[in-house]
């Protein structure tokens, strides 16, 4: 596997160069990185967590910093062991390059091999994870040596220009009365009552209201609807609902009850009767 790439930093190369020799900058910036110690002055040794496909491994390795040029280049060699999963190991040579006072251009080339079941994975696998792995790497590098951003604008002063307050006197403010917030006039809070009908008011009987009903009830009380019959004092009783009217024969005969049983029985048993009739004669 070969790969190669160019990332632009926003930070001098002097201060690129201490990140990438930074165990600490490393281990924030290797994607499933859990660990990264300097075991000697061009030495390192990692652990690190990869998901490659469907499989999942522990590697753990050593990487060692060759032909130095601080601060404009180096080589890196290393391997790792994945146990049961496989191996890895390889080289990279990385190249800075000042891109303004603030700035630095950073070149890599990968070399790498690896072996055991990721092997067996492809090479378009194996390939496009190390791409997105670089690519995270470098994102997270770059974050790390960006400056912080500049804070925001604080608000303008309010001014303390003096005012002539309403009695003249120079330098003087009188402030306005300033209603407490949520504070509402009782007038405000009052429900809305709806005024009655100017025909209501003025005692003619208006269509759609209780007054229709009500308007030759006499003196006699109102009872609940349906209620019949004479008051105590021996008036009428004023019944708001109108009296119903007979009930039509066929709802009649529906309700009538021969010998104690629904008129729908006697109903079913006679067509019972004549469809076993057809059946035995048929």
């Amino acid at each position: 596997m070969e790969m190669t790439g160019e990332r632009r930093i926003p930070a001098p190369r002097q201060r690129v160069w201490d990140a990438l020799n930074d165990p600490e900058v490393l281990r924030a910036s290797i994607p499933g990185c859990e660990s990264v110690e300097r075991v000697g002055d061009d030495q390192f040794q990692a652990k690190v967590a990869l998901k490659i496909g469907p499989m999942s491994a522990k590697f753990g390795g050593k990487v060692r910093l060759e032909n130095l040029q601080p601060p404009e280049r180096y080589s890196i060699v290393g391997e790792g062991n994945g146990g049961a999963m496989g191996f890895a190991k390889g080289g990279s040579d990385v190249v800075l390059t000042e891109d303004g006072p603030d700035a630095t251009l950073l070149a890599y080339t990968v070399k790498a091999q690896v072996g055991g079941k990721i092997a067996q994975l492809g090479a378009r696998l194996i390939d496009s994870t190390a791409k997105s792995m670089a690519d995270q790497f470098f994102n997270r590098f770059a974050a790390q040596l960006t400056p912080a951003e500049a804070p925001a604008t604080a608000a303008a002063p309010v001014s303390t220009a003096p005012v002539a307050a309403a009695s003249g006197e120079p330098g003087l403010v009188t402030p306005d009365p300033v209603a407490p917030a949520g504070a509402a006039s009782v007038a405000d809070a009052s429900p809305a009552v709806a005024a009655p009908p100017a025909a209501a008011q003025a005692g003619t009987p208006v269509r759609g209201t209780d007054t229709e009903y009500m308007a030759d009830r006499g003196p006699a009380p109102i009872t609940q609807h349906g209620a019949t019959g004479t008051a105590p004092t021996g008036d009428r009783v004023a019944r708001p609902n109108p009296t119903p009217g007979p009930t039509p024969m066929p709802l009649r005969l529906l309700t009538m009850t021969p010998f104690g049983l629904p008129i729908q029985f006697w109903l079913g048993s006679a067509a019972m009767l004549v469809i076993l009739v057809l059946l035995f004669l048929w």
